[in-house]
Protein backbone atom coordinates (compact mmCIF):
# COMPACT_ATOMS: atom_id res chain seq x y z
CA UNK A 1 0.00 0.00 0.00
CA UNK A 2 1.43 3.25 -0.93
CA UNK A 3 -0.72 5.74 0.68
CA UNK A 4 -1.40 5.83 4.74
CA UNK A 5 -3.38 8.35 6.21
CA UNK A 6 -3.94 9.07 9.75
CA UNK A 7 -6.63 11.90 11.55
CA UNK A 8 -4.99 13.98 14.60
CA UNK A 9 -7.82 15.75 16.26
CA UNK A 10 -8.08 19.24 17.97
CA UNK A 11 -8.10 19.76 21.65
CA UNK A 12 -7.94 22.71 24.14
CA UNK A 13 -5.71 23.94 25.88
CA UNK A 14 -6.82 22.58 29.39
CA UNK A 15 -6.92 19.40 28.09
CA UNK A 16 -3.30 19.90 26.93
CA UNK A 17 -2.51 20.92 30.43
CA UNK A 18 -3.36 17.24 31.78
CA UNK A 19 -1.08 15.48 28.99
CA UNK A 20 1.73 13.63 30.19
CA UNK A 21 4.99 13.15 27.39
CA UNK A 22 3.22 10.20 25.63
CA UNK A 23 -0.35 12.37 25.51
CA UNK A 24 1.65 14.90 24.08
CA UNK A 25 3.51 13.28 21.64
CA UNK A 26 0.44 11.38 20.50
CA UNK A 27 -1.74 14.64 19.52
CA UNK A 28 1.14 16.92 18.43
CA UNK A 29 4.18 14.92 16.95
CA UNK A 30 4.78 13.48 13.94
CA UNK A 31 6.69 10.96 13.23
CA UNK A 32 7.49 8.20 10.97
CA UNK A 33 7.18 10.05 7.19
CA UNK A 34 9.49 9.77 4.50
CA UNK A 35 9.17 5.88 4.01
CA UNK A 36 10.47 4.41 0.80
CA UNK A 37 7.59 4.17 -1.74
CA UNK A 38 5.03 5.61 0.57
CA UNK A 39 3.17 8.52 0.92
CA UNK A 40 2.10 9.20 4.27
CA UNK A 41 -0.87 12.01 5.54
CA UNK A 42 -1.83 13.50 8.25
CA UNK A 43 -4.90 15.17 8.20
CA UNK A 44 -5.13 17.45 11.48
CA UNK A 45 -8.38 18.97 12.71
CA UNK A 46 -6.81 22.58 12.75
CA UNK A 47 -7.82 24.39 10.37
CA UNK A 48 -7.78 21.08 8.29
CA UNK A 49 -4.52 21.35 7.71
CA UNK A 50 -2.53 18.28 5.93
CA UNK A 51 1.00 17.24 6.60
CA UNK A 52 2.99 14.55 5.47
CA UNK A 53 6.07 13.13 2.56
CA UNK A 54 6.22 11.45 -0.23
CA UNK A 55 9.53 9.11 -1.26
CA UNK A 56 9.39 7.65 -4.34
CA UNK A 57 12.33 5.21 -5.08
CA UNK A 58 11.31 1.94 -7.02
CA UNK A 59 8.60 3.36 -8.55
CA UNK A 60 6.28 6.99 -9.03
CA UNK A 61 3.84 7.72 -6.57
CA UNK A 62 0.31 9.42 -7.31
CA UNK A 63 -1.64 11.23 -5.07
CA UNK A 64 -5.27 11.69 -6.29
CA UNK A 65 -8.45 10.05 -4.29
CA UNK A 66 -7.91 10.62 -0.44
CA UNK A 67 -11.07 9.63 1.55
CA UNK A 68 -10.31 12.45 4.64
CA UNK A 69 -11.20 15.50 2.12
CA UNK A 70 -14.72 13.69 1.06
CA UNK A 71 -13.73 14.67 -2.90
CA UNK A 72 -13.01 12.56 -5.66
CA UNK A 73 -9.39 14.15 -6.05
CA UNK A 74 -7.55 15.30 -3.54
CA UNK A 75 -7.46 18.46 -5.10
CA UNK A 76 -10.50 19.39 -5.81
CA UNK A 77 -11.25 21.90 -2.68
CA UNK A 78 -8.03 21.92 -1.82
CA UNK A 79 -4.33 23.45 -3.17
CA UNK A 80 -1.05 22.50 -2.02
CA UNK A 81 2.24 22.98 -1.95
CA UNK A 82 5.69 20.52 -1.91
CA UNK A 83 9.40 20.89 -0.65
CA UNK A 84 11.54 18.84 -1.84
CA UNK A 85 14.53 18.35 0.90
CA UNK A 86 15.76 15.41 -1.21
CA UNK A 87 17.82 15.21 -4.51
CA UNK A 88 16.61 17.25 -7.64
CA UNK A 89 13.43 15.12 -9.23
CA UNK A 90 10.22 15.73 -10.66
CA UNK A 91 6.67 16.18 -9.63
CA UNK A 92 3.98 15.74 -12.54
CA UNK A 93 0.53 17.68 -11.93
CA UNK A 94 -2.42 17.41 -13.89
CA UNK A 95 -0.21 16.30 -17.04
CA UNK A 96 2.40 18.91 -16.76
CA UNK A 97 6.04 17.99 -15.16
CA UNK A 98 7.89 20.44 -13.20
CA UNK A 99 11.79 19.65 -12.05
CA UNK A 100 12.05 20.71 -8.53
CA UNK A 101 15.88 20.68 -6.99
CA UNK A 102 16.32 20.54 -3.03
CA UNK A 103 15.04 23.60 -0.97
CA UNK A 104 12.72 24.34 -3.90
CA UNK A 105 8.85 24.45 -3.75
CA UNK A 106 6.20 23.63 -6.04
CA UNK A 107 2.81 25.16 -5.28
CA UNK A 108 -0.24 23.42 -6.84
CA UNK A 109 -3.84 25.59 -6.93
CA UNK A 110 -6.88 23.71 -6.35
CA UNK A 111 -8.52 22.00 -8.99
CA UNK A 112 -5.06 21.11 -10.57
CA UNK A 113 -5.99 17.29 -10.89
CA UNK A 114 -3.87 14.39 -9.88
CA UNK A 115 -0.14 14.64 -8.19
CA UNK A 116 2.86 12.18 -9.43
CA UNK A 117 5.96 12.18 -7.32
CA UNK A 118 9.15 10.80 -9.38
CA UNK A 119 12.98 9.47 -8.14
CA UNK A 120 15.01 10.38 -6.06
CA UNK A 121 12.79 13.20 -4.42
CA UNK A 122 12.42 13.33 -0.87
CA UNK A 123 9.32 15.33 -0.89
CA UNK A 124 7.20 17.28 2.34
CA UNK A 125 3.59 17.94 1.84
CA UNK A 126 1.51 20.28 2.87
CA UNK A 127 -2.21 21.00 2.05
CA UNK A 128 -5.27 23.45 3.03
CA UNK A 129 -8.95 24.00 2.05
CA UNK A 130 -9.15 26.72 -1.16
CA UNK A 131 -12.29 28.32 -2.11
CA UNK A 132 -10.99 29.53 -5.42
CA UNK A 133 -7.77 28.35 -7.55
CA UNK A 134 -4.22 29.93 -7.67
CA UNK A 135 -1.93 29.60 -10.39
CA UNK A 136 0.27 26.24 -10.15
CA UNK A 137 4.18 27.73 -9.80
CA UNK A 138 7.60 26.46 -8.90
CA UNK A 139 9.68 28.76 -6.97
CA UNK A 140 13.21 28.50 -6.51
CA UNK A 141 15.24 29.03 -3.73
CA UNK A 142 16.27 32.41 -5.28
CA UNK A 143 12.64 33.95 -5.64
CA UNK A 144 11.91 33.40 -1.84
CA UNK A 145 11.74 36.67 -0.17
CA UNK A 146 14.67 36.60 1.62
CA UNK A 147 14.68 37.80 5.95
CA UNK A 148 17.94 37.79 7.78
CA UNK A 149 17.35 37.65 11.47
CA UNK A 150 18.95 37.51 14.89
CA UNK A 151 22.65 37.53 15.95
CA UNK A 152 25.14 35.15 16.61
CA UNK A 153 25.69 37.24 20.31
CA UNK A 154 22.25 35.21 20.92
CA UNK A 155 22.92 32.57 19.01
CA UNK A 156 19.78 32.70 16.61
CA UNK A 157 21.37 34.18 13.88
CA UNK A 158 19.07 32.74 10.86
CA UNK A 159 17.35 33.49 7.43
CA UNK A 160 14.07 32.97 6.99
CA UNK A 161 12.97 31.93 3.43
CA UNK A 162 9.34 32.77 2.33
CA UNK A 163 8.03 31.00 -0.52
CA UNK A 164 4.03 30.95 -0.29
CA UNK A 165 3.95 34.61 0.99
CA UNK A 166 2.17 37.67 -0.59
CA UNK A 167 5.02 38.80 -1.83
CA UNK A 168 6.37 35.91 -3.88
CA UNK A 169 3.39 33.65 -4.67
CA UNK A 170 -0.37 33.69 -4.85
CA UNK A 171 -2.12 31.33 -2.71
CA UNK A 172 -5.64 30.84 -0.94
CA UNK A 173 -4.58 30.82 2.69
CA UNK A 174 -1.51 28.51 2.92
CA UNK A 175 1.17 30.37 4.30
CA UNK A 176 4.96 28.56 4.12
CA UNK A 177 8.66 28.40 4.41
CA UNK A 178 11.78 27.85 5.47
CA UNK A 179 14.20 29.04 8.28
CA UNK A 180 17.72 28.11 8.72
CA UNK A 181 20.38 28.45 11.08
CA UNK A 182 24.33 29.54 11.11
CA UNK A 183 26.34 27.46 13.04
CA UNK A 184 26.54 27.98 16.19
CA UNK A 185 23.05 29.32 16.66
CA UNK A 186 20.52 27.28 17.96
CA UNK A 187 17.28 29.39 19.32
CA UNK A 188 14.41 30.46 17.44
CA UNK A 189 11.46 32.36 17.61
CA UNK A 190 11.82 34.00 21.53
CA UNK A 191 10.71 35.96 22.84
CA UNK A 192 7.68 33.41 21.13
CA UNK A 193 4.51 34.32 20.03
CA UNK A 194 1.07 32.95 19.14
CA UNK A 195 -1.49 33.69 16.24
CA UNK A 196 -4.89 32.51 17.43
CA UNK A 197 -6.01 33.33 14.02
CA UNK A 198 -3.87 30.43 12.27
CA UNK A 199 -2.48 27.47 13.10
CA UNK A 200 0.87 25.99 11.94
CA UNK A 201 3.16 23.44 11.63
CA UNK A 202 7.00 22.75 11.46
CA UNK A 203 9.38 20.14 9.91
CA UNK A 204 12.74 19.96 11.26
CA UNK A 205 15.19 18.89 8.98
CA UNK A 206 19.16 18.88 8.47
CA UNK A 207 19.82 17.24 11.94
CA UNK A 208 22.57 14.69 12.25
CA UNK A 209 21.29 11.29 13.53
CA UNK A 210 22.28 12.01 17.47
CA UNK A 211 21.03 16.04 17.52
CA UNK A 212 17.75 16.94 18.69
CA UNK A 213 15.41 20.35 18.61
CA UNK A 214 13.66 21.08 21.61
CA UNK A 215 10.33 22.61 20.66
CA UNK A 216 8.44 24.50 22.89
CA UNK A 217 4.80 24.80 22.81
CA UNK A 218 1.55 25.37 25.56
CA UNK A 219 -0.03 28.44 26.52
CA UNK A 220 2.66 30.97 27.58
CA UNK A 221 1.33 30.28 31.35
CA UNK A 222 1.84 26.81 31.26
CA UNK A 223 4.59 25.87 28.70
CA UNK A 224 5.87 22.19 27.35
CA UNK A 225 8.36 20.72 25.50
CA UNK A 226 8.64 18.38 22.53
CA UNK A 227 11.73 16.63 21.85
CA UNK A 228 12.51 16.38 17.81
CA UNK A 229 14.46 14.11 15.45
CA UNK A 230 15.93 14.71 11.89
CA UNK A 231 12.96 15.05 9.57
CA UNK A 232 10.13 15.03 11.97
CA UNK A 233 6.77 17.52 12.10
CA UNK A 234 4.70 19.25 15.18
CA UNK A 235 1.55 20.65 15.05
CA UNK A 236 0.90 23.92 17.03
CA UNK A 237 -2.44 24.55 17.62
CA UNK A 238 -3.49 28.48 17.51
CA UNK A 239 -3.16 28.84 21.42
CA UNK A 240 0.57 27.31 21.52
CA UNK A 241 3.53 29.13 21.66
CA UNK A 242 6.24 27.33 19.27
CA UNK A 243 9.86 28.41 19.63
CA UNK A 244 12.49 26.01 19.80
CA UNK A 245 16.22 25.36 20.46
CA UNK A 246 18.63 22.60 19.17
CA UNK A 247 21.89 21.19 20.11
CA UNK A 248 23.09 22.65 17.02
CA UNK A 249 22.24 24.67 13.85
CA UNK A 250 19.14 23.16 11.54
CA UNK A 251 16.30 24.09 9.48
CA UNK A 252 12.79 23.80 9.83
CA UNK A 253 9.57 24.37 7.60
CA UNK A 254 6.66 26.08 8.82
CA UNK A 255 3.24 26.32 7.32
CA UNK A 256 0.22 28.23 8.25
CA UNK A 257 -3.53 28.35 7.73
CA UNK A 258 -5.99 30.05 8.80
CA UNK A 259 -8.27 33.33 8.76
CA UNK A 260 -6.02 35.70 6.78
CA UNK A 261 -2.07 35.64 4.75
CA UNK A 262 -0.57 38.43 6.85
CA UNK A 263 2.77 36.70 7.65
CA UNK A 264 3.23 39.55 10.78
CA UNK A 265 -0.38 38.91 12.22
CA UNK A 266 1.46 37.60 15.80
CA UNK A 267 0.59 38.12 19.49
CA UNK A 268 3.83 39.09 20.87
CA UNK A 269 4.59 37.12 24.31
CA UNK A 270 7.01 38.79 26.74
CA UNK A 271 9.48 36.77 28.35
CA UNK A 272 8.53 37.89 31.69
CA UNK A 273 4.98 36.07 30.83
CA UNK A 274 6.54 32.43 30.42
CA UNK A 275 6.05 29.78 32.81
Amino acid sequence: MTLKTETRHAIDPETARGLDTEGLRRHFHVGGLFTPDEIRLVYTHYDRLILGSAVPVARDLVLDHVRETGTPGFLDRREAAFLNIGDAARITVGGKAHDIGRGEVLYVGMGAGPITFSAPGRFYILSAPAHRSCPTRLIRREQARRVEMGAAETCNQRVILQFLHPDVCESCQLLMGYTQFSPGSIWNTMPPHTHDRRMEAYLYFDLAEEQRVFHFMGQPRQTRHLIMANEEAVISPPWSIHCGAGTAAYTFCWAMAGDNVDFTDMDMVPMEALR
